[in-house]
């Protein structure tokens, strides 16, 4: 088949090579454009533009995949299909009905449920036991549209959204080309998705790594697993008489312990440094002081004097 492959980041990288084993026919890929990465702001290409210009694929860059010149360069290349996996922008009417079979999206949950941009850490922040990848027929509205395929996993105890999503990435990719098939041979039912059912996972940004310390314990064990890599479960230490110092969560759980308000630290000796929340208490095992690298608990506590009643919590 046809196909011109709309992607941006790493998850979208494995669904592009699927597409190649396959011997699908890759007309083009649509990408972001390049962006400013790096401490000294380096112009750098996004993982999908990287794997294809290997691949010897034509790459388009736009800003505005919906401009109209931009839609009649694509019709040019008369795709079959166009397959959408983490792309960034939202598809129009003129690009959605541009291809014979329709435009589908390869998304890392099970629809309607997470709909959105980040809906990996909110599978997780939510606590669900499992999740999946979904193959749906695109509409207007967003991860609303027809249900082609789906294949659930469990999420694993310990699996940070960086993890999940890479393993969901294989396994959307592998559940397209079955797709795809199946779209081939007239065999693909679409399923409309059920509105009622439906629970919205909105993109994430850097203020929403702020561990919210009123919450249980297992909730915010969660929220650090689901804040990483990005944006990162952050909090800072209130020292006395010194500037707060911003400490990033790498992991925690929660633990029964002495009662403390939620910010107060409630133990700190030897390798245990654990803090109060709405319920029970968080142990943090590992940290990165601003600054600093990544370390355990003992580490951390052998290098700073935390003490009982210590505040953990916005810096003012």
């Amino acid at each position: 088949m046809r196909i011109a492959f709309f992607g941006t980041p790493d998850f979208a990288v494995p669904s592009l090579e699927a597409l190649l084993e396959a011997g699908h026919e890759v007309v083009c890929v649509v990408t972001q454009p390049d962006r400013p990465s790096g401490r000294h702001a380096v112009p750098t290409a996004p993982p999908v533009k990287q794997v294809a210009l290997a691949r010897g694929l034509p790459v388009l860059q736009t800003a505005n995949v919906n401009e109209r010149g931009f839609a009649a360069a694509l019709a040019e290349r008369a795709p079959e299909a166009i397959v959408v996996a983490a792309f960034g922008q939202k598809l129009r009417r003129r690009v959605l009905t541009l291809p014979r079979h329709g435009c589908l999206n390869v998304h890392a949950s099970l629809l309607p449920r997470h709909r959105g941009a980040a809906p990996v850490a909110h599978a997780i922040l939510a606590g669900d036991a499992e999740t999946g990848v979904t193959i749906m027929r695109m509409s207007e509205r967003i991860d609303a549209g027809d249900i082609l395929a789906q294949e659930a996993t469990s999420i694993g105890p310990r699996e940070t959204t960086g993890d999940l999503t890479a393993r969901l990435a294989g396994l959307g990719a592998c559940l397209l080309v079955k797709t795809l098939s199946a779209l081939a041979a007239g065999k693909a039912h679409p399923t409309p998705q059920d509105p009622s059912l439906a629970t919205r996972a909105p993109a994430l940004d850097k203020a929403d790594g702020a561990l919210p310390w009123d919450r249980p314990a297992a909730y915010l064990a969660r929220f650090v697993r689901a804040m990483a890599p990005w944006p990162g479960a952050f909090t800072f230490w209130r020292r006395p008489n010194k500037p707060p110092l911003r400490l990033v969560i790498h992991e925690a759980e929660p633990v029964e312990g002495p009662a403390a308000h939620p910010g107060r630290v409630a133990i700190a000796e030897g390798d245990c440094l654990a803090v109060g929340t709405g319920h029970a208490i968080l142990r943090l095992l590992t940290l990165q002081p601003a600054g600093g690298r990544t370390m355990s608990a003992s580490d951390f506590l052998r290098g700073h004097r935390v003490a009982l009643g210590d505040c953990f919590g916005p810096p003012a």
